[in-house]
């Protein structure tokens, strides 16, 4: 279980990290046309693959991640390549979003014949999109590399991915397992490659100015690149997640469900909670139920320590982002119980620039604000998204499903999740119904082209047969009678 991962498996002798690094002094450009070439070869080899095959290659994806000593060691070299995050917590996350994506694309249709619908005369057949660039962050190195390959092999598509620079090695070695997997059921291995060092700006450019359908997780600097690449392209936002604590929560669960999410990887994921809103009618109550979970109550002096370690010139200080509890204290020269805390809460008032606690803050920090009433609770959480992390997600710890629905019908946000750890339910649970995902569209409130999860559908191309139904043609009446009836002809 603790062998490196370089032990696992061999790359093969022709990977394209190995041949294209040979020619890069030709150029991003040059480099990157040779990756697609071979990704078109794939694809012609696997175009008639029926889905049972198909499927079979899916499958192969995900046991080159979910095998335990692939999910650990990879996890390993994730933490030692990044300095992000903690390796038990990847682990997890390597098996359980591969475990979770796998079921959810098993029960798909992808090939052929997709949706028929009689009533309309319509046939609906799968075709795939073509050669996807995918461009991953370094957050999460291995899983979501993993998570786009089955999404995109589920159409028939090939893949070729643009790893962030400070997870290239963990990368790198993530596609050479899931090559190896696919070599092992004689599928193309072309059909999953990684783009070679130094994977810098110009060869993701490069990338995305070559394949057919760009998508991107991470950098909203590579989300706008993308979009304006030309290629078809779908990018996802930037997360800031707030959540209320109701007046009629249970709030020992609640605060049990927040701790958990939050501490999870170190607070690395988009889903992770940023800030709680909490009713004036239970503020104390949950206060102290969030400290039995594992919450520390940072005093002014502390805040003001955690604020100056944080952010350095404004910007997230990388030396103590996503790092153990222990660790930030340290850093933030917090003494008392604080080292042994598994997170920081931290009370504020106000929102935007000048609140940068009311930001995202990938740390193990939790920014709490005090409500009024319920109105005044959904204002603050709107404040928030409109900060920062629009269009992401907001959740709330309730009885009452009215407050719920307000969110749902009152937010520019894609997701509500009701009563749930965030980091486990927005992405996809095995007791939520939203797919298993580790991109979480925005809509056009964050500038994204999708707001649901990222999902195995938005590598398809769909045709659509057309024969002739019965007429379907309602009278004029029917469609003008009541504009007439209210404003004349």
């Amino acid at each position: 279980m603790n062998q490196p991962v370089e032990a696992l498996v061999e790359a093969p002798a022709d990977s394209p990290a190995e041949v294209e690094a040979e020619t890069f002094e030709r150029g991003p450009e040059a480099v990157v046309a040779a990756l697609v070439r071979r990704a078109r070869t794939a694809m012609d080899a696997f175009a008639d693959a029926a889905q049972a095959r198909v499927d079979e290659a899916v499958t192969a994806l995900a046991w080159s991640l979910y095998k335990p000593e692939h999910a650990a060691a990879l996890a390993r070299m994730a933490v030692e390549d990044t300095g992000i995050g903690n390796a038990p917590d990847k682990v997890v996350k390597n098996q359980r979003k591969t475990f979770g994506t796998l079921r959810d694309l098993l029960r798909a249709k992808s090939v052929g014949v997709i949706e028929e619908l009689p009533h309309l005369g319509l046939v609906k057949y799968a075709k795939p999109v073509g050669v996807v660039g995918a461009v991953t962050p370094s957050t999460n190195p291995a899983a979501t590399p993993v998570n786009k390959a089955m999404m995109a092999l589920k159409g028939r598509n090939a893949i070729v991915i643009a790893p962030s620079p400070a997870g290239l090695a963990t990368t790198t070695r993530t596609v050479e397992l899931m090559r190896a997997e696919l070599d092992k059921i004689g599928a193309p291995a072309d059909l999953v490659q990684v783009l070679p060092p130094p994977a810098d700006k110009a060869s993701t450019r490069a990338l995305m100015a070559a394949c057919d359908l760009v998508v991107v997780t991470g950098s909203q600097n590579n989300v706008r690149e993308a979009y304006r690449s030309g290629t078809p392209a779908i990018g996802v936002g930037a997360g800031n997640v707030p959540v209320i604590v109701d007046a009629s929560a249970d709030l020992d669960e609640a605060a049990e469900r927040i701790a958990r999410s939050k501490c999870f990887d170190n607070a690395t994921s988009c889903s992770s909670e940023n800030s709680v809103v909490i009713l004036d009618d239970v503020y104390d109550e949950a206060l102290a139920a969030l400290e039995r979970a594992g919450g520390y109550l940072a005093n002014a002096a502390e805040k003001e320590a955690i604020r100056g370690t944080l952010w350095v010139n404004g910007k997230l200080n990388r030396a103590v982002i996503a790092k153990d509890a222990r660790v930030f204290a340290a850093a933030c020269g917090l003494g008392g119980r604080a080292p042994d805390a598994k997170f920081f809460l931290v009370e504020e008032s106000g929102v935007g620039r000048a609140h940068p606690f009311s930001d995202e803050k990938l740390a193990l920090v939790l920014t709490v604000y005090r409500a009024a009433s319920f109105d005044d609770a959904l204002e603050r959480v709107r404040g928030i998204l409109e900060f920062k992390g629009k269009g992401h997600s907001v959740g709330i710890h309730t009885r009452e499903m009215a407050h719920a629905r307000r969110l749902a019908e009152e937010l520019d946000t894609a997701r509500v999740l009701v009563n749930m750890a965030h980091t486990f339910g927005n992405g996809g649970g095995f007791d939520s119904g939203l797919n298993f995902t580790l991109s979480m569209g925005c809509g056009t409130w964050q500038g994204n082209s999708i707001s649901e999860n990222l999902n195995y559908r938005h590598f398809l191309n769909i045709t659509h047969l057309a024969v002739p139904i019965p007429e379907d043609r309602p009278s004029e009446e029917a469609l003008f009678g009541a504009h007439w009836e209210k404003y004349g002809r």
